[in-house]
C-alpha cells in the first residue's frame, strides 16, 4: 500500500515569517511611542527640579527622593491627599451615573418598543457631533442661576442623567444581544421591566458595564476643563487642578513637585485599569452570550 504525503508549500512561510516580524516590529515601535512620555514623567520624578527641562537622560544617574517627600507638605497649605480624595470621589460619583443612567436608557432602547424609539435614539447619537464647548456657557448659566457653582453638581448632574450617548450606545448593542427567549421567559414568570432589568439583563450586560466604568473612571480622573469651570475654592480642587497649583503667581513652576504629584496620580488610575481589564475585550467586542 502506497502512502502518499500532500506536499506543503514551502514559499509561503517565509513570506508569513517576514509578516509577522514586521509586524511585531511595527506593534513594538508603536508601544514604544504610546509609552515614552510615561517612562518620561517617572524618570523626571527622580529629578532635581531645575535637571528637569533640557535634559536629555531618561533616568538620572543619581535619584533624588525630595520630589516625592515634598508633597508631604502640601500646597499652598492644603494636603495632597485632599485633591486625590476629591478626584476619587467626582470619578467614583461619575462610574455610579454613568452605569445607572446609561444600562437604564440602554434597556429601554433595546428591550421596550414604544412610538419614536428609532427616532430618539437617532437624537441621541447625534449628540455626540455636539462639542462639548457649544454647550459650556448655557450650562454655567443655569447652574449659576440654581446656585450650584462652586459644588460638584454640575459635575455629576450629566451622569446621571444618561448624557453620556457613547456608553448608552455601548450597552444599547450589547443588549440587542442577548437572546430574547430571556426576556419572554421572564415575562411568562410574571417579571415586569424593572425586575426583568435588574435579575436578568443587567447581569449578563456585565462586561459592557465595567467597560463603561473603566473609561468613566479613567475621563473623570484626568477631567481638567470641569472642575477648572465650576470648582473654585482650592479645598475642592481634583488632582488635575492641584497640579496647576505647583505654578505661582510669577508663571514659575515647580517642576519637580509637579512632576512627582503627576506620577502618583497615574497609580489609580493604572490599578482600575489592571482591576478590571479581562473585561475590557468582552465589552468592547459587544459579544453577548458564549
Amino acid at each position: 500500500m502506497t502512502t502518499v504525503t500532500p506536499q506543503v508549500s514551502q514559499s509561503a512561510d517565509p513570506r508569513k515569517r517576514t509578516g509577522s516580524i514586521v509586524w511585531h516590529v511595527f506593534a513594538i515601535a508603536v508601544l514604544c511611542v504610546v509609552l515614552y512620555p510615561v517612562v518620561w514623567v517617572i524618570g523626571a520624578a527622580f529629578k532635581p527640579g531645575k535637571t528637569i527641562v533640557g535634559s536629555a537622560q531618561l533616568f538620572p544617574t543619581s535619584p533624588i527622593m525630595d520630589n516625592i517627600k515634598g508633597l508631604g507638605d502640601g500646597i499652598a497649605g492644603i494636603s495632597i491627599s485632599s485633591f486625590f480624595l476629591n478626584s476619587l470621589f467626582y470619578a467614583g460619583m461619575a462610574v455610579v451615573g454613568v452605569v445607572i443612567s446609561s444600562s437604564l436608557t440602554a434597556y429601554a432602547f433595546s428591550k421596550i418598543p414604544f412610538k419614536g424609539r428609532k427616532f430618539f435614539f437617532a437624537m441621541m447619537i447625534g449628540t455626540l457631533l455636539l462639542p462639548y464647548h457649544v454647550l459650556l456657557i448655557p450650562q454655567y448659566v443655569m447652574f449659576q442661576k440654581l446656585d450650584l457653582i462652586n459644588t460638584y453638581v454640575p459635575l455629576l448632574a450629566g451622569k446621571f442623567l444618561a448624557t453620556e450617548a457613547f456608553f448608552v450606545f455601548l450597552m444599547v448593542q450589547f443588549m440587542r444581544g442577548l437572546p430574547r427567549e430571556l426576556d419572554e421567559a421572564a415575562k411568562l414568570d410574571g417579571c415586569g421591566h424593572l425586575r426583568t432589568y435588574w435579575s436578568i439583563v443587567l447581569p449578563l450586560s456585565r462586561p459592557a458595564l465595567i467597560t463603561s466604568a473603566i473609561f468613566t473612571f479613567i475621563n473623570a480622573w484626568n477631567d481638567f476643563m470641569g472642575p477648572l469651570i465650576y470648582l473654585n475654592e482650592p479645598s475642592k480642587y481634583t488632582v488635575s487642578l492641584g497640579l496647576m497649583m505647583f505654578r505661582d503667581q510669577q508663571g514659575i513652576s515647580d517642576y519637580g513637585g509637579q512632576i512627582a504629584m503627576a506620577m502618583v496620580a497615574l497609580i489609580p488610575v493604572v490599578a482600575f485599569f489592571m482591576a478590571f481589564q479581562r473585561y475590557l475585550i468582552d465589552g468592547m467586542a459587544t459579544s453577548g452570550l458564549k
